[in-house]
């Protein structure tokens, strides 16, 4: 639905997990009274706000003062920005903070920033006294078309990307657009490579409707973002609630992620996740070209729109294969020793493989070098 003052909200229909997801310029100043209608008055009164220290300064107090206006005794946390602070040693230092603040399991861990903020937040929130409710205020374009929804919490292992984590649903989701305004273009630019896969995966026309606005989003144009969002918050909101924990249908959000995450893992988080998405499709597009799966035509304008959008479609020289390989052994997906690959025969739809051999991804990788 739309409601007035340019808010948006969606459900995410999980029965008594479900939430709310609400969109719009402004709503993080609403924080602490929308935290008290969903928890109610009776609950702790002490809350923590996680972020990480570009946006502390930006968004920090804004967070804080809502919280304090609606009662909370709210503590600021700040962690190290960048993929690497997404680690156990990072949750342990929070668990810290946590126990300083004499934190109760009704007590709220808000995250507050991107992707790495919203997965170590929520492992923390998951997992700190079993559980304490979790609140996402997303602050990126990638966070808010994909890791600000759906539950999926974690932490990085030396050995691969997430490789630690829970299923862990937010008790409510704000996405105050304003907050993208401050966003460097860079980190724009690569949120909208989860959108692109979105509409490559489930819906053919948003996949059209990102070629016709292209010159819009890039614009940051407010009622072509807002829209965007709010379809990619639908798109995900229905496949998480068809399958929460990703026993089947929701393994499709992983397309173009099973390469991605070698690429980043290899990369040492230089490059930012949806960067290494969009080489992650290309190479799993390349796959799927070869295999008779999806047409070059089909591959070829998926890749003509990610470079519409300045977002990578080569991978580094210095990227091995071997190691690709290697890492893609260590995915998330894998089952029986078989790594599950999503393929799109056509865009709106996939299938997926679990026969792609190492003579493939090493042809796809050496392929995309420069």
């Amino acid at each position: 639905m739309t409601t007035g003052d340019d808010m948006r909200e969606v459900r995410v229909e999980l029965g008594e997990r479900g939430y709310v997801v609400r969109i719009g310029p402004g709503i993080l100043a609403g924080l602490g009274a929308a935290l008290r209608a969903v928890l109610g008055e009776g609950g702790s009164s002490v809350a923590a706000v996680i972020t990480d220290e570009n946006v502390a300064p930006l968004y920090g107090g804004c967070a804080i003062d809502s919280l304090r206006r609606a009662g909370y005794d709210a503590r600021l946390v700040t962690v190290p920005a960048g993929d690497a602070t997404k680690s156990l040693a990072t949750a342990s230092r929070l668990y810290d903070e946590l126990a300083a603040a004499h934190m109760e399991r009704s007590s709220p861990v808000i995250a507050l920033g991107g992707g790495m903020v919203g997965d170590l937040t929520g492992f923390v929130a998951a997992t700190w006294l079993r559980g304490v409710p979790f609140v996402q205020c997303s602050t990126t374009v990638e966070a808010d078309v994909d890791a600000g929804v759906g539950g999926k919490t974690g932490v990085n292992h030396p050995a691969g990307k997430n490789l630690i984590g829970a299923f862990y649903q937010p008790r409510l989701v704000l996405m105050d657009t304003a907050t993208l305004d401050t966003l460097p273009d860079r980190d724009f630019r690569a949120g909208l490579a989860e959108s692109i896969k979105h509409g490559a995966i489930r819906d053919a026309a948003f996949l059209e409707w990102h070629h016709r606005n292209a010159h819009r989003i890039l614009a940051h144009d407010a009622a072509a973002v807002a829209e965007l969002l709010e379809k990619n918050v639908r798109i995900k909101a229905d496949v998480v609630a068809a399958d929460e924990r990703e026993a089947g249908l929701r393994a499709i959000l992983n397309f173009g992620h099973t390469i991605g995450h070698a690429v980043e893992t290899l990369m040492d988080y230089e490059w930012r996740h949806g960067e290494c998405v969009a080489v992650g499709m290309v190479a799993a597009s390349r796959i799927g070209v070869r295999r008779s799966i999806m047409s070059a035509a089909d591959a070829g304008r998926l890749r003509t729109l990610l470079e519409t959008f300045g977002l990578p479609t080569r991978i580094p020289a210095t990227i091995p294969p071997d190691r690709v390989i290697e890492l893609t052994k260590m995915d998330k997906k894998v089952a029986a020793g078989k790594v599950k690959f999503v393929l799109v025969p056509r865009f709106g739809e996939t299938v997926f493989r679990n026969d792609i051999t190492d003579v493939e991804i090493r042809q796809a990788v050496e392929d995309m070098k420069p």
